[in-house]
């Protein structure tokens, strides 16, 4: 990713935020395979849960960055391939020895719902004078990049334990925070995993496979108009809040924070 200085964002807990408000990441492995059956590089957009150590999990360490979840269909072809790499055949439903671990790293992306195009129009101070401006993209994306283990034995009870957590933590997850079924004032309670047949969810399980990726590192973007001018960037907050949109405004107030923290940022170097 292109990290220019001013649209750089380090703070880990804002990473995790989006990554949580926007759970649907995009999956990509590069893998050699040994068969020619699969492409280098595949992708695969599914929703993850993160682990960190504020979580409050006692006996847990997620390391600085935390831990990525998730689960991909066993048929998927990118699934695959990553069994492939570790048993050395596509067809392998059971392991007995050796790390689950893909040698290769793997990316996941995150990317904000709250994206736009920005219109030259905008630009209020650097327009009118010189004309001197393009057209751009406000956006906001965290990648994740680590070593995936993949829990595909389904004779394994480690990769059934593995499986009925992640799908419960996925499935509270999404209920709770996305579709705020939290069971509060007049919000009806979440639908769980134990609401359908277990033979149902059983044989499911079986047609899954699933992914832990530890996180070795994090690169957040927030480009948000920061780059322009301060003349500019109020031009920018007003122009979205013009369009009368709930995206529209929801960028007005992210480019304002952004300006804010910029200009804040100004003043303590020169203070």
């Amino acid at each position: 990713m292109h990290l220019p200085s001013h649209h750089v964002e380090k703070d880990i807990p804002t990473l995790w935020k989006l990554i949580r408000d926007s759970p649907l990441g995009i999956f990509t492995t590069a893998i050699s395979s040994s068969s020619g059956s699969f492409p280098l590089i595949q992708s695969t957009h599914i929703p993850f849960v993160l682990d960190t150590n504020d979580d409050g999990k006692e006996g847990e360490d997620y390391g600085p960055y935390g831990r990525l979840r998730a689960h991909l269909a066993r048929q998927n072809p990118q699934c695959k391939a990553m069994i492939e790499a570790i048993t050395g055949s596509t067809e392998a439903g059971q392991r007995t020895t050796g790390d689950d671990t893909l040698e290769q790293e793997v990316l996941v992306l995150f990317t904000s719902p709250v994206n736009h195009y920005v219109t030259p129009k905008f630009y209020t101070e650097t327009k009118p004078v010189t004309g001197k401006v393009v057209p751009t993209w406000n956006y906001a994306a965290v990648q994740v990049y680590g070593k995936a283990k993949i829990y595909f034995d389904s004779k394994s009870d480690e990769t059934g334990r593995f499986l009925a957590t992640q799908i419960g933590d996925l499935s509270h997850q999404s209920e709770t925070r996305i579709m705020d079924y939290t069971g509060q004032g007049d919000r009806p309670g979440p639908w769980k995993v134990t609401d359908a047949p277990p033979r149902y969810i059983e044989l499911l399980q079986k047609n899954i496979v699933g992914i832990e990726i530890k996180i070795d590192r994090l690169e957040g973007k927030f480009k948000m108009s920061q780059e322009m001018s301060k003349g500019d960037r109020d031009g920018v907050v007003k122009g979205f809040k013009t369009l009368g949109t709930e995206v529209g405004m929801a960028i007005s107030d992210i480019v304002q924070t952004r300006s804010d923290m910029h200009e804040e940022a100004k003043a303590q170097k020169k203070g």
